[in-house]
């Protein structure tokens, strides 16, 4: 018995064949209409109290920025000389403005009174020439800057410093506010204060008193013998 087999159908004919789909497709009008899923009252929930803690946080910012921007302000108008940065540019070295201005550091050991150690004389604000420190509250501390256990009464004055990320004790010329460095207690120094101010030489200039008064009175006395022998000769 033979069996019946179909012919294959050309591929000429199976191309030209379209294919149609036995699902009808849905009409413009209702795929537009549909509806998108509404989100849970979990969800929305949620990005209301990211919204509205976001929006909290603006005031704090704002405050954080302004009280600084404020406490600058005022931390300016509370010295007696009121220079502006244009001013002291004109009267300052770059590397005076860098550290006294700019609060800026020097490097360790290369300060000129590091190793300074007079036994009269004060050293003054670099800026302003206030009297800061006395020859005798200065000390050998090693630690590269020029240490002081002490400063002449109400001449220094002393801020918080958050700017590294730690609480320090920042000091500045109570008349000019110029950055002088950092004051740093309990280090077990041997000084009657236990502290230790950190300062700048760039920020100092010193003035030996005892010279300039010897100075003063050895010209005196050269004047005087210089009259007495004009005297003579006349």
């Amino acid at each position: 018995m033979r069996r019946y087999i179909q012919p294959a159908r050309p591929i000429s004919r199976l191309l030209r064949t379209p294919y149609i789909s036995k699902t009808p497709l849905a009409p413009l009008h209702t795929i537009a209409s549909r509806k998108r899923p509404v989100p849970s009252s979990r969800s929305r929930t949620r990005t209301t109290a990211i919204v509205v803690g976001s929006l909290s946080m603006l005031p704090f910012l704002s405050a954080l920025f302004s009280s600084s921007a404020k406490a600058e302000d005022k931390e300016k108008m509370e010295y007696p000389d009121k220079r502006t940065d244009e001013e002291w540019r004109a009267v300052l070295s770059p590397e005076q403005f860098q550290i006294l201005r700019l609060k800026g550091t020097e490097r360790p050991g290369t300060g000129a009174y590091d190793k300074h150690s007079p036994t009269t004389g004060t050293y003054n604000c670099a800026a302003c020439n206030t009297p800061l420190y006395s020859a005798s509250h200065k000390f050998s501390s090693g630690c590269g800057w020029p240490a002081y256990f002490d400063c002449i009464p109400g001449a220094v004055v002393r801020h918080e410093d958050t700017s590294l990320g730690m609480a320090r004790t920042e000091i500045v010329c109570g008349n000019c506010g110029g950055h002088l460095g950092h004051v740093f207690k309990g280090e077990g120094y041997d000084t009657p204060t236990d502290e230790r101010h950190c300062v700048n030489s760039v920020s100092l200039s010193f003035k030996d008193e005892g010279e300039a008064e010897a100075k003063g009175a050895t010209g005196k006395v050269g004047q005087e013998q210089g009259q007495g022998q004009g005297e003579g000769k006349m």
